[in-house]
This record gives structure tokens, C-alpha cells and sequence, in this order.
């Protein structure tokens, strides 16, 4: 990964952990995005914005991509001066790379790749027996504090309506 490693604060490589909760700290981390530039959770809220982290199983497959395309075609709703989204699987920086660039993402995708999970892990919604995230969704205030937190299993698309109302909220 060009010598960029994922670095999950608050759990150990492989530890299992509740989903973070709200009004919990968000666990820091660093990650590569789609082009393989670090990006940390410090910098966004560092920059008085809140971060909107999804987290999602797999690039290119039906619901994800789904999902994320819905983000896309509500941008300005979910990523503007206050927020800026943070799509994050545990596919590599190279197929990452290929599915924002032939689905045309404005919003940054993170590999989780190695240690495999790890920042998953960190906020509870790694399935270490798939080796993939689930679909956990979690608003981050720029003074670290979880605001919204929820957590779907595979095949269980999110209501991105529940996510607006948490970011009117803020």
C-alpha cells in the first residue's frame, strides 16, 4: 500500500468488539484511499467537519453499489462544508481505484485491506469469518463523538433517510 498502514487506535489486529455506540469516542484511524493517499479520521474533524462513515462489505457488488451511487446522486446532502463521507471496505486500493473511477464517486472509498479489518474491527462491525464489514453507518462530530450509529447485516440496504435526519441534527 505504499508503505500507508491502517492504524486502528482503540482495538488491537483481529480484537472483536461491540459496534460503537452513540455518544462513544470514534476510534481514530489512517487509511488509504481509492488512489492510495492517506486519509484520517484526525484530519476530517480536525477541519471542523463531521465525518459520515459507511462502511460496506464489498466494490462492485449489487447493494453496495446501490447504496453508495444513492450517496453519489444526493452528494451536496451528505458531503459539503459540515461533512465529508467516508466509504470504507476491506476490497484493496486497486479495485477501489476502478469501481470509483467507472462509477464516478466525489467521495472518498478507504481500503480496510491490511491488517485485514482492523479499523472494522475498531468500530465493531468486522465478520471475521467473511473477512468483510458489514454495513454499520456512523456520524462523527468534529470533537470525536459518535452521533449516529447504525449497524445492518448483509443484504440488509440502509435507509439513508435516517442518516439526513442525523445530519440536520448536528
Amino acid at each position: 500500500m505504499g508503505g500507508v498502514e491502517a492504524r486502528a487506535t482503540e482495538a488491537g489486529e483481529g480484537q472483536a468488539l461491540s459496534p460503537v455506540v452513540e455518544g462513544a469516542a470514534a476510534p481514530d484511524f489512517e487509511l488509504p484511499d481509492q488512489n492510495r493517499q492517506p486519509v484520517s479520521l484526525a484530519s476530517v474533524l480536525g477541519s471542523g467537519r463531521s465525518a459520515l462513515m459507511v462502511f460496506y462489505p464489498f466494490a462492485f457488488s449489487g447493494i453496495c453499489g446501490g447504496e453508495l451511487a444513492a450517496v453519489q446522486a444526493s452528494l451536496p446532502e451528505f458531503q459539503n462544508d459540515a461533512t465529508q463521507v467516508l466509504a470504507i471496505s476491506c476490497d484493496p486500493t486497486f479495485s477501489l481505484g476502478a469501481w470509483a473511477s467507472s462509477a464516478g464517486f466525489g467521495f472518498p472509498l478507504l481500503s480496510d485491506f491490511w491488517p485485514h479489518g482492523a479499523v472494522a474491527s475498531a468500530y465493531g462491525v468486522f465478520d471475521t469469518a467473511k473477512g468483510m464489514a458489514l454495513r454499520g453507518t456512523f456520524l462523527v462530530r468534529p470533537d470525536g463523538t459518535v452521533s449516529f450509529a447504525e449497524v445492518n447485516g448483509p443484504g440488509e440496504p440502509r435507509d439513508q433517510d435516517g442518516w439526513r435526519r442525523a445530519l440536520r441534527a448536528v
